[in-house]
Parts: C-alpha cells; structure tokens; sequence
C-alpha cells in the first residue's frame, strides 16, 4: 500500500512568495495522478516538497499514513525522475541503473539481479555496456527511470521527464509509462505542462494555477466538464471558444440569449447558481458545425482564414469581436474573407458565470 495525501499544505519564500496555497489532495494506492498547469503555477514545488527536497511552510504530507514533513528524502521510499537525466557520464548503464544499490551495501550478485531486472524491463540490456555518451535521449531517460525503479520503491515521482525529448521519442515514452504502470501499478505522481502527456497517462488529472488547485478529476472529466473558464480554455487544443451571451428568465423558465434570439436551457439549469445578467458561452471548436440540426444554435462568423489539416479544416474567424476557432471535416468548402452561418451544438455548449465558474 502506498497512499500519498496533502492537508493544507503551504509553501511560502522569504519576501512573502505564496507559491503553493492550502494544497489538500488524496492519492490512492497505485493511482496515476498527474499536476497540471502554466509555468509557474507551483506544481513542481509540490512535488518536490513531497519528494523531501523542499521544506514546508504549512501543513502535513502523509504517506501510508505517516506524517512526513521531517523525513529525509532517503527515508521516505520513493524514487524521483527528474527532466534532466543526471548520469554518470564516467559510469555505464549497469553502473548508473545500480549506483543506489551499491551505495546502499547491496553485495555485486545482487546488484548484478535487479540491474538485469530492471533493464529487462526497460528494454536496456543490449546497453548495459554502453556510457551515456554513447545513447539517445530517450534511452538516457530510460536510464534515468532505470536508475529510480532500482530501488523498488513504493511511490514514483516524475517531473516533467519528457520534455527534453523529441515528439516522436515522447510519444514512445509515453507508451512505455503507459505500460509500465498498466503492469506494476505503483503510485505515481507526475508533473508536466503538457495536456496531451496528462489526458493520456493520468487516472486523475489535478489542474493547478496560481498554487491553487483548480479542478481534480479523470481526464474524461476535465475535458468534458470543466469546473471553470481556466480549466476550459486550458484543456483542449485548439481552445474552447468562448462567446458572450446573456441569461435571463422568462414565465420561471431561464432562456439564454445569443444574436438576440432566445433559447429555452434545460432543466439542469434550473437548479445551479444561475442569475440574470451577462454570462460566456463555451464551445470546443469541434462541436460547431457548418450543418444546421435541431437542436442547434445559428451564429453569424466572419472567416478570415482556413487552414487544411489533414482530415479536418480549421477555420479561423471573429463572432462580434471576438476570436473564435471552427474544425470541421476537410470536405466542407468554406471561403475566407465573407460572412457564413454556422452551428452550435447546444448539447456541447457550456455555460460560465461573470466569475467564470460553470453553472453546471
């Protein structure tokens, strides 16, 4: 077993820095969990406080039930990959992968062991001989993470361990996580900026700015039902649109009002915290349409520019004054530079206040 929780954890600087602020957060053993979120947004110091590396200011990290705020890093049975490999440039593969082991008195045999183990594992045998000047970067990761799973601990932290890789070689690593992880199931807590990595490799997606937790949730979840403006235009490539509308009621029915046109919402909206007034419709460029349905909403859109991107074309034009970014199949024949109506699902849309939280 290895749960890992935080109970209103602070990190503070001197000069009165608030980088991470009442941070609580339970991980379940063998969960993937991934933080998510800008530069900045304190998602690598909360991993390293929990790593060890960085004192805190308020608060209790727990792991399998222990308190271990004044625990050395040595002490706390996880093993840290960091976005640099950090290698013995001196030392080979099997050197590297069992440094941890030698140090810590484990006899050569054994080493020998759980070196080929974890090699095996990794696909690094064929390298064992080789130094790190002598590998690509990606098998210098698989080194790094080698040198981590080694130890055979019970909690794995990642931070941003791809993000010194090529496209092509992060989209293997991320598969090979993917798999290891399927197979071991170690609880694993992985920091990235990159929402591709955290919608593919997490069970729960944490979004952070600010050092505030914005949204937790599965991938699914995030995505699909966004807790707010930021975790909506966050998540998602291109970014949801966003449009202003306005919401008012009618014979105790709330309708929302786009082009001056009113549209009855559903029930769901009945029991949120909905109120008169301007509000921001949210769409994923995916989920307007060039072909009417009916249950669709009409806009008027200036197209500017459309670009061919394979499969789909992506449309690129301003409702009123703002920006807004339309996908649909590359067969769709639109013109640039000329007015053209299109649909939007209101069964997709999503709805935000003035403070931009969503109203369901």
């Amino acid at each position: 077993m290895a749960t890992v929780e935080f109970r209103g954890v602070d990190k503070i600087y001197s000069g009165d820095t608030h980088v991470v602020k009442d941070f609580n957060l339970k991980i379940e053993d063998g969960e993937f969990v991934v933080l998510l979120g800008p530069s900045g947004c304190g998602k690598s110091t909360t991993l390293r406080m929990l790593a060890g590396l960085e004192d805190i200011s308020n608060g209790e990290v727990v792991i399998d039930e222990q308190i271990v705020n004044d625990l050395n890093p040595k002490d706390r049975n996880i093993a840290m990959v960091f976005q640099s490999y950090a290698l013995y440039p001196h030392m080979t593969v099997a050197e590297n992968i069992g440094f941890s082991l030698k140090m810590a008195g484990i006899n050569k045999k054994e080493i020998e062991q759980q070196v080929r183990r974890v090699s095996d594992m990794l696909q690094l045998t064929p390298l064992l001989n080789r130094k790190p000047r002598a590998l690509s970067g990606g098998q210098r990761q698989r080194v790094a993470m080698g040198r981590a799973m080694v130890r055979t601990p019970e909690v794995f932290l990642f931070d941003e361990p791809l993000s010194n890789l090529d496209a092509k070689l992060r989209n293997t690593m991320r598969t090979e996580l993917k798999e290891l992880h399927k197979k071991h199931k170690k609880t694993t807590v992985y920091v990235t900026h990159d929402q591709i990595e955290a919608m593919t490799l997490a069970d729960k997606v944490v979004i952070l700015r600010d050092g505030l937790i914005e949204q937790v949730g599965t991938p699914k979840e995030i995505f699909h039902k966004p807790a707010n403006q930021f975790v909506a235009t966050f998540i998602g490539s291109p970014t949801m649109n966003m449009l202003p509308v306005n919401i008012h009621k009618k014979d105790e029915q709330w309708e929302l009002s786009v082009e001056d046109t009113n549209y009855l919402l559903s029930e769901a909206y009945h029991n949120s915290s909905i109120q008169e007034g301007p509000a921001t419709l949210g769409i994923r460029p995916s989920d307007i349409s060039s072909e009417e349905s009916d249950n669709s909403i009409p806009i008027e859109l200036f197209v500017e520019t459309t670009e061919l991107l394979g499969a789909t074309v992506q449309i690129n034009g301003h409702y009123q004054d703002v920006n807004v970014v339309i996908e649909v199949d590359s067969d769709k024949s639109v013109l640039a530079n000329r007015m053209h109506r299109f649909y939007i699902d209101k069964n997709r849309m999503h709805i935000f206040d003035c403070n931009g939280k969503a109203l369901i």
